[in-house]
């Protein structure tokens, strides 16, 4: 029997995908968690779990394909594409949001491509390794942090001298040390946390808020510039360079997914460390990552039980659901 509720559910996964990728702050997380919580009532609407699972999924994907346009001509990203806001800006302010654009779904739809090509590699590799590579996961990251902080090198300029890239180097270190006393100073403390509402109180909202999306709003509304008239062109980046951008991305962003405290945007400084990046592929990759590890985060759902991004669990309770479990 053909189920033509599934079909109809990715469509409006498309739709919803599309909406919390353009409106600033909004996330498809806030869906899938608004479609779990309505799972009894729609089932007697006739909307399986399994229906709603699907939706999920094609909302969390189609989201990282137009998430780029509020990060490039509002200033508003989130966690993901937050490093996308420099070099989409500044494409932006010559006329070229649009290429800025162009370049971010590229790098979206080539991810896919990888991504499939790595699925069966990927699942088996990490479902044999996984716990092994969980146990070494805190060195890893420590590792990865320490050298981020050794190859930044900030801005380039003539007559500053060799030593200044210890001057930024010093920065990035003192800003991670910083994040760390945060979190640490947050969770430390949120027994003291009151909810005007009686509600639960919520360390991680308050902290991503101003992280990711309040700090971003409040420069917007300060600064002064004037978006200028955008052009719509084609994009000036090499077939080679392209799909260098497009495979390191989509590759990031299909390791990625497997690994808690690694971020899309993390993943992408990572792929292009020691290697000279302009701007444009800097966009096409964090685009790849971020659809490549939306991808990847239902592949290890299956293959190691282990939910990676909101919608992820979403889905891992909706088909927990769907079993009668």
């Amino acid at each position: 029997m053909i189920d033509y509720l599934l079909p109809l559910c990715v469509a409006s996964g498309f739709f919803l995908g599309v909406l919390s990728g353009l409106a600033p702050g909004l996330h498809v997380n806030n869906f899938a968690a608004m479609l779990l919580a309505l799972s009894p009532q729609l089932a007697a609407k006739g909307l399986q779990p399994h229906h709603l699972a699907a939706l999920v999924l094609a909302a969390s994907i189609f989201q990282t394909f137009v998430d780029a346009i509020p990060a490039v001509f509002v200033g508003a990203p989130d966690a993901g594409t937050a490093l996308a806001v420099l070099p989409g800006h500044a494409l932006m302010m010559e006329g070229r949001g649009v290429e800025a654009i162009k370049l971010s779904a590229i790098g979206s739809a080539g991810s896919v491509a990888v991504a499939f090509l790595l699925i069966y590699p990927l699942a088996a590799l990490f479902s044999s390794f996984y716990e092994m590579l969980m146990d070494a996961v805190g060195w890893m990251l420590l590792a990865i942090a320490v050298l981020m902080i050794y190859t930044e090198r900030g801005p380039t300029i003539e007559g500053q001298g060799s030593l200044v890239h210890w001057k930024y180097r010093f920065m990035a270190l003192l800003l991670f040390l910083t994040s760390g006393l945060l979190g640490r100073f947050a969770f430390d403390h949120q027994e003291a946390l009151r909810s005007p509402l009686g509600l639960e109180p919520q360390v991680m909202l308050p902290l991503l808020s101003g992280l990711f999306g309040a700090s971003f709003l409040v420069i917007s509304l300060l600064s002064e510039a004037v978006v200028p008239p955008q052009e719509s062109t084609g994009f000036e980046l090499g077939a080679l360079e392209l799909l260098r951008s497009v495979v390191l991305g989509g590759l990031a962003g299909s390791v990625v997914a497997w690994f808690p405290g690694i971020s899309p945007a993390v993943a992408t400084v990572v792929t292009r460390l020691g290697a000279p990046t302009s701007g444009r592929e800097f966009l096409v990759s964090i685009a790849g990552v971020n659809t490549a590890n939306a991808v990847f985060s239902l592949v290890a759902l299956y293959a190691v039980d282990r939910a990676r991004s909101g919608a992820a669990v979403a889905i891992r309770d909706l088909i927990d659901l769907d079993r009668g479990i």
